[in-house]
């Protein structure tokens, strides 16, 4: 039988006998079934072979290299496809030439994505979760699309009873792979059939390296908030455990296409007012461990995410994760003083 297919109150108890049989809450099993349910929606769409699953979520539903509940959807539409008249002849990367061209790009895409997502996405998204039994409400804003459902449990901690989707369109996509993924409660319930996807994710040795200039970012602009942020550092050492780290150092042209693609899209200056300098940062001058209040703000958000029990494991103190990511920090530098 179909998980859908059960009335709300047989849902919340299996829910709840899948609580008992694992470690992960019924309200985080819940919201699993919706993220998986709205990946299936995206890539069994008539666009699905143009889009590319990436971000923490990516990491925990596809790769199983994080143990921790990740709720967002990110979702990269190929730029080639989505903008083909802004990218005829930028190269490989489909990169803007200059800072005035990247600027007139990103206008251009903002708007088309709005445009797509409200054209395009949400009617897709919706008929396919109103076909399979599950009832939502659909909100759309500039390039996100927001689908609430009516919860089975108490709304409690971080976690929002919605999926929140978002788009971009400032690049390939690329590397990716096929990969499947299957809801948490799928193991726990045998006797149950719950939502699949097959997506196209983004390999997570570029997710590493997302993620390890956007922790130098935040270092480097000594920041005082860090709501929703400290998941980073934690996914950083999972990353590492399983082994990933070491293969995205090695790989010195996806660095450097990371540091390239952030330089022209992403441009942040940092405590002082300077540019923060990407290819500087993959080339040495990593830093991940940030100090005084910055690291202050993140203890906050991360007791908060303790708390919620989206950490699925026995969790070690922040502290340690950031003993955990100077030595990450130590060896990336390493590496990447090599490769200059």
């Amino acid at each position: 039988m179909w998980y859908q297919d059960l009335s709300a109150g047989d849902r919340r108890d299996a829910l709840r006998v899948a609580e008992r049989e694992g470690r992960h809450k019924a309200h985080l099993l819940e919201k699993d079934i919706w993220v998986v349910a709205t990946l299936d929606a995206l890539f069994e769409s008539p666009f699905a072979h143009h889009l590319t699953f990436k971000g923490g979520t990516s990491l925990s539903k596809a790769w199983r290299a994080i143990r921790r509940f990740s709720e967002d959807v990110h979702i990269t539409y190929d730029i080639r496809v989505f903008a083909p008249d802004l990218v005829s002849g930028a190269g490989d990367g489909s990169l803007p030439a200059n800072r005035s061209q990247e600027k007139r790009w990103t206008r251009a895409i903002r708007a088309r994505l709005t445009e797509w997502v409200r054209d395009h996405a949400r009617p897709v998204v919706e008929a396919a979760l109103g076909g399979a039994g599950l009832e939502a409400t659909f909100r759309v804003e500039a390039d996100r699309l927001h689908i609430g459902y009516e919860p089975l449990f108490e709304v409690i901690g971080l976690v929002r009873p919605e999926v929140t989707v978002e788009f971009g369109a400032r690049s390939t996509g690329q590397p990716h792979k096929i990969h499947p993924v299957v809801c948490d409660a799928a193991a726990l319930l045998p006797d149950l059939a719950f939502p699949e996807a097959s997506p196209a994710v983004m390999l997570a040795e570029r997710t590493f390296w997302e993620k390890a200039t956007a922790i130098h970012v935040f270092c480097r602009q000594e920041r005082y908030r860090g709501e929703r942020l400290s998941r980073h550092w934690y996914d950083l050492v999972r990353l590492d455990e399983a082994g990933i780290t070491g293969h995205a150092l090695a790989d010195r042209s996806l660095a450097f296409s990371v540091a390239r693609h952030k330089a022209i899209f992403f441009s942040e200056k940092d405590a002082t007012g300077s540019r923060i300098d990407y290819e500087a940062a993959v080339s040495g001058d990593l830093q991940l461990v940030p100090v005084g209040a910055a690291q202050a703000a993140l203890a906050g958000d991360y007791a908060r995410m303790l708390a919620d029990g989206m950490l699925f494991d026995d969790t070690e103190p922040l502290d340690a994760l950031m003993e955990r990511c100077a030595e990450i920090e130590v060896r990336a530098n390493a590496a990447g003083s090599r490769s200059r």
